[in-house]
């Protein structure tokens, strides 16, 4: 039976969900998809909708054309920046940004990043927030807030060291420099790097064998991970009794051992 595909409409994005992937779409592509007000705004609406949608079970988010997300649309500040404007940056990004790297880090859904271009700025952290990225050999990174006197936001001197470690994350934040993919994957800034052509089909391969998986699983193991920094060993141990106990009282966790007792494959069904 062909999968179903249902689509919401919204200006600065697109959305799509078939066989249980949400895939958000960043449709800015003459500005490189980079972040103005609607757009942020748009995302948000789009992840909450992802994360409430019962059929959804695995997000993906990419963008159009040749970037990832080049970050704040730097022209729609042109105007402001006259001698005594002072920005009020907290109100900014607790408005616009904070709440797109805290849904995506904290939902249970698993959130994966195709990067088909450059992710700079914001768009990195996007992209850092992210549970795997998957990127196109031709996608860069950079922490580019230096380049304005600016300090790294939306979650990435959050994101940033636990994927490549303190002394790297330093590095990248105060030089600014560009990352290109292979660089990435070297040092654990991406997970996969995959021809230009093959980044969606590669995106999608594994989105599909994620959400073939038990979702209860997987949301409860995300949310270990998340707070296995934050634990000490007693508090992590603990968390994972409960967890434990938890996935254990699930249909899908039944259904996994009574498929490997019957040698055949599971069926599970996120419950």
């Amino acid at each position: 039976m062909p999968a179903t595909t249902a689509s919401t409409t919204f200006e600065m994005l697109t959305v799509e969900t078939s066989d249980h992937i949400c895939t958000i779409t960043l449709n800015r592509p003459k500005v490189y998809n980079a972040f103005n007000d609607q757009l942020t705004f748009e995302l948000q609406d789009a992840l909450k909708q992802a994360e409430r949608d019962h059929d959804v079970r695995v997000i993906i988010i990419t963008g159009a054309g040749k970037a990832f997300c080049s970050g704040q649309d730097l022209g729609d500040l042109k105007e402001r920046y006259v001698p005594g404007y002072v920005p009020e940056f907290a109100k900014d990004l607790d408005r616009r940004y904070n709440p797109i790297a805290k849904r995506i880090i904290n939902m249970e859904k698993p959130v994966i990043a195709a990067i088909n271009g450059v992710a700079a700025g914001a768009g990195c952290s996007l992209a850092l927030a992210c549970d795997i990225r998957i990127a196109s050999q031709h996608a860069s990174l950079i922490e580019v807030f230096i380049n304005v006197a600016l300090i790294p936001d939306t979650g990435s001197t959050y994101t940033l060291p636990r994927l490549v470690g303190l002394g790297k994350a330093k590095e990248l934040c105060f030089t600014g420099d560009k990352v290109d993919a292979e660089e990435a994957l070297r040092i654990g800034l991406v997970n996969r790097v995959v021809d230009a052509d093959q980044l969606m089909d590669e995106t999608r391969a594994l989105a599909k064998k994620l959400a073939s998986l038990p979702s209860r699983g997987i949301a409860l193991t995300k949310r270990l991970l998340n707070q296995s920094f934050d634990n000490d060993l007693d508090g992590q141990l603990q968390a994972e009794s409960f967890a434990q106990d938890t996935a254990g009282r699930t249909e899908d966790h039944f259904e996994g051992v009574s498929a490997f007792l019957e040698k055949r494959k599971p069926q599970f069904k996120g419950s």
